[in-house]
């Protein structure tokens, strides 16, 4: 990695990214998907197998013990695709939306 200078605007950035990739991997290693085939989470279409596999995928997120931080994961750092928190693609994007307008409310 390159040197920065203390006083480089990136640097703390950098830190607090690598930060948050340490505390990603700390609340990881307990997730009940860590064993499964990461494929089973990012399902392909929107029929058939593929919601086969996001119900499948769900029912893995329904037994382990760190959906909460995995959701707030997802939702803090944009994933878009993909089942998160025993949520997909949908749910997420109705909860950003739901946390987004509280959000205004309160600037108001």
């Amino acid at each position: 990695m390159a040197y920065r200078r203390p006083d480089d605007p990136h640097a703390s950035r950098l830190h607090q990214d690598a930060r948050g990739t340490r505390a990603f991997m700390e609340w990881l290693r307990s997730a009940a998907c860590v064993d499964e085939d990461p494929e089973l989470f990012f399902p392909v279409g929107t029929a058939g197998p593929a919601l086969r596999d996001a119900s499948a995928a769900k029912r893995v997120c329904a037994r382990c013990p760190v959906t909460d931080p995995c959701l707030s994961f997802a939702l803090d750092s944009g994933r878009a695709s993909g089942v998160w928190g025993g949520t997909g693609e949908e749910e997420r994007d109705a909860l950003l939306r739901t946390r987004n307008d509280a959000r205004r409310r309160s600037a108001l």
